[in-house]
């Protein structure tokens, strides 16, 4: 078995999650896929969550923030926001896997205990498994500011599929440690 360096796995995941997610935009109307809901344990193994819907967060989300944002407030009609989001997630957003930092997202709402067990543990394990590939992330966990541009891109991505999301929501991060993160099979 031919082992990957770090950065090796670390593109290898960011690839196949832009795959499954251009899949999912294409072909299936934006409808979250298994492979980016993985499920969230503790290190010592407890399933703390049995899937959580996780973002992919670009190096310079600048760019799609202000499009979701212009879409979603330009009108009343969210069918329209949502249908135009679509179509600019369909086509070359996901094509440059490059252009995605491994920082993974995940929105919360506002209060919630699950949120803030999460941030407690400090360091979650994600499992994502779909079409006969795995990957299992060893993650540290953050709460991210208000003003943030991890949280400000991951906030106004999810209105175009949940336009009621106040400002107050939480969103979390988590990074994974590519040292201690598994993939089976083994890409490459």
């Amino acid at each position: 078995m031919k082992r990957l360096s770090n950065s090796e796995l670390k593109t290898s995941f960011i690839a196949w999650q832009c795959r499954l997610r251009q899949m999912a935009m294409r072909d299936h109307g934006g409808v979250p896929m298994p492979g980016f809901r993985p499920q969230v344990s503790s290190l010592r193994g407890e399933i703390v969550m049995p899937e959580m819907t996780v973002l992919l967060v670009p190096e310079q989300p600048e760019e799609s923030t202000a499009f979701f944002r212009f879409q979603l407030q330009k009108t009343h009609d969210h069918r329209l926001a949502f249908e135009a989001g679509i179509k600019y997630l369909a086509a070359d957003y996901y094509q440059l896997p490059e252009l995605f930092s491994d920082e993974l997202t995940a929105v919360f709402a506002k209060g919630s205990a699950m949120a803030d067990r999460l941030v407690k543990l400090k360091t979650v394990l994600l499992d994502f498994e779909q079409y006969a590939q795995r990957f299992r992330l060893a993650c540290a966990v953050k709460r991210l500011a208000a003003r943030d541009i991890s949280r400000e891109a991951s906030l106004w991505h999810n209105r175009l599929f949940n336009p009621g999301l106040g400002n107050d929501v939480e969103v979390l991060s988590f990074r994974p440690n590519w040292k201690n993160a598994m993939a089976e099979p083994w890409p490459g």
